[in-house]
C-alpha cells in the first residue's frame, strides 16, 4: 500500500491539477454519505471527537478520511487534530494508499476556494487580502495565484507582529508583493479578493467597506456559532456555497442570516455543482460583490486522494 507523508502529499497535489480535479468531481459527482461524528471519552480531560468522512465513485475509487480531534493535546504540546485518508479500489476493495490527512485537507480546501474564484472573481483581480495566518493561509495564496494574476497580497491577523512575521515568510515563497495590513478597514477597501480563514465568532468583514466588484471567500467559521461576514455583506453580495447540504447546516455565515430571516434558501445563487456543470454562469457583472462560503465536503477529499495516488503511481 502506498504511504504518502505530508511533503509527498503536497508534492503530489499541485494547485492547477488539484483545482481541475475538483472541478471534474463536482461535474461528475460521487456518492457522499453524511459524515459520522463520534465523541470518545478520555478520563480526566475533555472528550475527543472522531470524524469519519466517506465517499466513493461506483466501480472506481472509495475513500474515507479519519480525523481525531483531542482538545487535551494542548497540555501535551501535541496538535489537537490528527487525520489520515485511506483510499481503496471501489471494485475490489483493495486498500491502495494512506495519504496525510492534514495536508490533503489544507490543499483541497484552498483549491475549492480557487475553483469558486474562477467563476466568481473578476478576471482582472490582482490584489488578494488574506485574513488569518494559520496553515490554510499560504495554501490560499498559492491556490488563488493559480487562477488569477495576483500581484499583491496583504496579510491581516489579530496579532500585527504575527502578521508581519508571516508576511515576511510569504515574501520569500512567492515572487510578488506581500505585506502585513496596517489596519483591516483600509485593507478591505482595496482588495479585489478577500479570503478569510479564521475561527472568528464575530464578523470581521464589513460589507460596506468593500469596493465594487470584490469577491469574498469565507473558509473559516465552520460552526453555526462562528461568523466572518456581517449582515451588510450578506445584503450586498451574490451568495454562493461549496455545497448547499453542508452550508445550510454548518457555516455560521449562512446559518445565522437564515435563522434571522435576513435571507432565505432561495437567495443562494448556486453551489459548486451548479457552477462546474454550467447550470449557473457565476458572477453576473463586474460591479457585483460575490461571496463564497465553504465548509468542505468528502467529495473534495476523494478527488484530491485520487489525484495524489494517480500522480505518484503513474
Amino acid at each position: 500500500m502506498l504511504l504518502l507523508s505530508e511533503d509527498q502529499t503536497r508534492d503530489a497535489l499541485p494547485f492547477p491539477d488539484l483545482i481541475d480535479a475538483l472541478a471534474e468531481m463536482f461535474r461528475s459527482g460521487c456518492v457522499m454519505p453524511t459524515r459520522h461524528h463520534h465523541d470518545f471519552e478520555i478520563p480526566g480531560e475533555p472528550a475527543g471527537t472522531m470524524l469519519l468522512m466517506p465517499a466513493w465513485v461506483p466501480g472506481g475509487y472509495a475513500g474515507v478520511k479519519v480525523v481525531n480531534v483531542v482538545p487535551g493535546n494542548a497540555e501535551r504540546n501535541l496538535p489537537a487534530v490528527h487525520g489520515q485518508y485511506l483510499l481503496s479500489d471501489a471494485r475490489t476493495g483493495e486498500m491502495l494508499a494512506m495519504i496525510d490527512g492534514g495536508e490533503l485537507t489544507a490543499r483541497r480546501t484552498a483549491a475549492a476556494s480557487a475553483l469558486a474564484a474562477r467563476y466568481l472573481a473578476r478576471s482582472d483581480a490582482r490584489h488578494l487580502l488574506v485574513l488569518g495566518t494559520g496553515r490554510l493561509a499560504p495554501n490560499l495564496i498559492a491556490a488563488h495565484m493559480a487562477i488569477r494574476s495576483i500581484e499583491q497580497v496583504t496579510i491581516w491577523g489579530r496579532s500585527r507582529e504575527k502578521a508581519e512575521h508571516f508576511a515576511a515568510e510569504m515574501k520569500a515563497l512567492f515572487p510578488i508583493s506581500v505585506e502585513a495590513a496596517s489596519g483591516l478597514r483600509d485593507a478591505l477597501g482595496k482588495a479585489d479578493i478577500v479570503s478569510a480563514a479564521t475561527l472568528s465568532s464575530e464578523p470581521l468583514i464589513k460589507g460596506d467597506l468593500l469596493k465594487s466588484g470584490a469577491h469574498v471567500d469565507l473558509v473559516g467559521a465552520f460552526k453555526p456559532t462562528m461568523r466572518e461576514s456581517d449582515d451588510e455583506l450578506i445584503k450586498r453580495a451574490e451568495i454562493y456555497v461549496d455545497t448547499r447540504a453542508g452550508c445550510l447546516v454548518e457555516g455560521g455565515d449562512i446559518v445565522q442570516p437564515l435563522q434571522s430571516g435576513l435571507i432565505s434558501k432561495g437567495d443562494i445563487r448556486a453551489d459548486l455543482y451548479d457552477l462546474c456543470r454550467g447550470d449557473h454562469a457565476g458572477r453576473q457583472s463586474d460591479d457585483s460583490i460575490t461571496m463564497f462560503k465553504s465548509v468542505g465536503a468528502a467529495l473534495e477529499d476523494l478527488a484530491g486522494a485520487m489525484l495524489a495516488y494517480q500522480s505518484v503511481e503513474h
